[in-house]
């Protein structure tokens, strides 16, 4: 396999130098598009590695996060079921029964938002299980071409705790 012409890590170094693109360009001898699509691709990794090193805190929290949620969500329906049953009662007011439907459509909203924000919480789950699951992928593909840069890769990623909490590969 051929080695890249553009070394990220010195990428990575210049342009936290400063270092204009161009000048970035002449010292790999590439074009100023290459520098910027491999500038573009260091975002990239840099957003999975933010995500990855945040996913164990997702994880730890998720749990105490749902359980909180579904204590609310018991709440709101409870509440619900009790106002639906003076509002079916024959001996409340016309006037009574306006306010606690009122009442109820508000709790009902709030079972809405509880559901929403629970699904919001499993697709970040989701997502950072995806993100482990390619990592895991690329670090075992990278390990069965050549297995001195698996390990150099997992070392580094494990310095730079991309993998706490989320993924555990060993070398």
């Amino acid at each position: 396999m051929p080695k890249p012409k553009i070394d990220r890590v010195k990428l990575n170094q210049m342009l936290r130098d400063g270092k204009p693109q161009i000048t970035i360009a002449q010292f790999f001898g590439v074009t100023a598009g290459a520098i910027s699509k491999a500038k573009k691709e260091l975002n990239i990794a840099v957003v999975k590695n933010t995500a990855l090193e945040a996913g164990h805190r997702v994880v730890e929290e998720h749990l105490n996060t749902v359980a909180q949620l579904r204590k609310i969500n018991d709440k709101a329906n409870a509440i619900l079921d009790d106002l639906m049953s003076k509002i079916e009662n024959e001996k409340e007011t016309p006037e009574r029964k306006k306010d606690l439907r009122e009442i109820a459509l508000k709790s009902m909203q709030e079972i809405r938002n509880q559901l929403s924000l629970q699904l919001d919480i499993v697709k970040t789950l989701y997502d950072v299980r995806d993100i482990a699951d390619f990592q895991r992928t690329v670090v075992e593909v990278i390990g069965r071409q050549r297995p001195e840069v698996r390990v150099e890769l997992v070392e580094a990623l494990k310095r730079a705790r991309a993998l706490r909490g989320t993924v555990e590969i060993k070398p």
